[in-house]
């Protein structure tokens, strides 16, 4: 059974398969825009496979020969695209191709990254804000003196 003709259909529709989806079908190649964004595409991949075969006997068929066989194979893979990752400026967003979000929990996970985003640039600017009163007291102290 090992050197059955059905395992060389199921392996040469496996291996055209694993051709035509790998790594870089789901995590594309990236693309660089002239003003240095970076784009990097990325997309879901499903695939099926099916094989069958069947031995015959004949009426001429003597004992010890092979029987006829016949045997049927086949694959299908489906890509998908969900979105790209855009990278600008050392900032990295997610910009989905999927329908907008139809609930409020849908739409607060879509505006999360957005929302970090802000809160961060706040809280940086309050940082930047505090650090130039401190330079600017201890400067006037300097003064003063």
């Amino acid at each position: 059974m090992d050197n059955h003709p059905i395992n060389d259909f199921m392996g040469s529709v496996m291996q055209k398969l694993r051709e035509m989806a790998d790594t870089s079908t789901v995590i594309g190649e990236s693309i660089v825009t002239p003003d240095g964004i970076t784009i990097i595409p990325v997309s879901r991949v499903s695939m099926g496979f099916a094989s069958g075969g069947s031995e015959f006997t004949g009426k001429h068929q003597k004992d010890g020969q092979a029987s006829p066989f016949g045997a049927g194979t086949g694959g299908s893979v489906k890509i998908e695209p969900l979105a790209f990752v855009v990278i600008k400026d050392s900032q990295v967003r997610v910009m989905t191709i999927e329908p907008p979000a139809s609930t409020t929990i849908d739409r607060i996970i879509d505006g999360a990254p957005e929302i970090v985003d802000k809160i961060t640039a706040a809280l940086d600017k309050r940082k930047a804000d505090k650090a130039k009163k401190e330079a600017e007291a201890a400067e006037a102290e300097d003064f003063d003196e």
